[in-house]
């Protein structure tokens, strides 16, 4: 038995069987059950190193699995991660019944998963670009069903994703002339500048995000949430792969400087765009952005704080869209348009589904005594610490979400005609959001929560974990 086996064989041996269930709600549980053990596995399971079963039998699980002549190695450095990975993917899996998406979302979102995981542990590490495409085209199908014509968004995802991988192909064949012929400045501002077009689109980073905003007026806004969750997480751990392995890039004196103008052009431009939506799908689009641009903030303090500002936002990015995907999921299924004019006194008939909305959006821009608020202050307090110029523009990208936010506020309030309180909703829905809300301000009041798994993150990254 090896470890890859167990993480990345499983799920994608057990994704075709939970396309069986003829209930949505038996695939949803299956499939978290599936993926919550996988986490708690990667917890409490060691690798490499002898385990005792008996004063007889002891039993050891490898790290390594050799396929076609390349290696897949999952190491102990890797178990949180694993542990972050599947624990996430268990929530959004017992949460796709309520948000109606289950039948497709937890046996495509099963392989997408160990796909992207092997993408991580294959060498050499050129393979993970191919892996990461193939993860890329299995996604079409949950965002776009068969019977349904694509539109702009699909097509403008699949075309930005799959031109990253060109990019990070030849970026990674020019590193290997780099490692052989270090002082050779060409090759290696060649070589770094491709790693930048690939991964900006990889990240949808400005201004090639307009898929985004597109896609969340096609498709389930669950689905696109779990993509959105999924994929730039990875590809962020993909980068810290590439900043780990490598020590000229990590000393490359304006790898800083670039990060941090591409995060503060994603706060930004997503922030203000969000400002001025009318439909609440682009709006939660915008957002993403806008998390996608903390992030790349984050990483450019790795040289000061290592990755302990970066790795604060996973968890808080991750709950609040999980929260607001499955809010908007739930008025999709039950009302149909996501439009302002349409939404007028939601609060009314859907309480706790409009406060898991607006707690998502308001934890997503760092509002005190959310969980979002930590991690937005240390990555806001680093920037100041390096220029005030910067620190003054991601104020203002937190104000304008911040007005998105309470634009939508209002229109939920607004009604034409006197209403009276009711709970619309499943059960379920309002229980699983309502657990969401109280988890956003557990996580807010006491984020040193969160710090067992976050401590162990950065150890998986040698250099970079410090």
């Amino acid at each position: 038995m090896n470890a890859p086996l167990i993480w990345i064989g499983i799920p994608l041996i057990l994704s075709p069987f939970l396309w069986l269930p003829r209930r949505a709600n038996v695939t949803a549980f299956l499939g978290g059950i599936i993926a919550l053990f996988l986490a708690l596995l990667a917890w409490f399971l060691p690798i490499d190193t002898p385990l005792r079963i008996s004063a007889t039998l002891s039993f050891k699980l490898a790290d390594s699995f050799e396929i076609l002549g390349r290696q897949i190695i999952i190491s102990p450095a890797d178990q949180p991660l694993l542990t972050l990975i599947y624990g996430l993917a268990a929530l959004w899996f017992f949460g796709s019944s309520a948000a109606g998406v289950a039948r497709r979302l937890v046996p495509i979102g099963m392989s997408i998963i160990a796909l992207l995981v092997a993408s991580l542990s294959v060498q050499p590490f050129l393979y993970a670009a191919l892996i990461i495409q193939t993860a890329i085209l299995i996604a079409i199908p949950l965002l776009s069903p068969p019977e349904k014509k694509p539109g702009r968004g699909i097509i403008r995802f699949l075309i930005y994703q799959t031109l990253a991988m060109p990019f990070l192909l030849f970026s990674g064949w020019l590193m290997a002339g780099v490692e052989s012929n270090p002082g050779d400045l060409e090759l290696l501002t060649q070589a770094a500048t491709l790693l930048a077009l690939g991964f900006a689109f990889l990240l949808a980073v400005f201004p090639l995000y307009t898929w985004i905003p597109l896609l969340m007026e096609e498709a389930s806004p669950y689905a696109v949430g779990f993509i959105l969750w999924l994929l730039p997480s990875i590809a962020f751990f993909f980068a810290l792969g590439f900043l780990d392995r490598y020590a000229w890039l990590r000393e490359f004196d304006q790898l800083p400087d670039v990060l941090r103008s591409a995060g503060i052009l994603m706060i930004v431009t997503g922030g203000i765009w969000a400002a001025f939506q009318r439909h609440l799908g682009r709006m939660m689009g915008y957002a993403t952005v806008f998390n996608i641009g903390f992030s790349l903030l984050a990483l450019s303090l790795f040289q000061d704080y290592q990755l302990s500002a970066f790795f604060l936002f996973i968890v808080p990015q991750s709950l609040a869209l999980l929260i607001w995907s499955l809010s908007l999921s739930v008025l999709t299924l039950r009302e149909g348009s996501l439009l302002f004019k349409s939404r007028q006194g939601d609060i009314y008939r859907y309480p706790i589904i409009v406060l898991g909305l607006i707690f998502a959006h308001f934890s997503t821009l760092g509002l005190p005594l959310l969980a979002g608020f930590p991690p937005i202050l240390a990555a806001w307090g680093g920037v100041a610490e390096k220029t005030l110029l910067s620190a003054f523009w991601v104020a203002v990208g937190v104000a304008s979400l911040l007005t998105g936010a309470v634009r939508t506020l209002a229109v939920m309030v607004m009604s034409p005609e006197k209403e009276n309180w009711t709970l619309n909703g499943s059960w379920l829905q309002n229980i699983l959001i309502g657990v969401g809300i109280f988890f956003i301000l557990l996580f807010g009041l006491f984020p040193q929560l969160m710090s067992p798994l976050l401590t162990k993150l950065p150890f998986a990254f040698s250099y970079l974990g410090g």
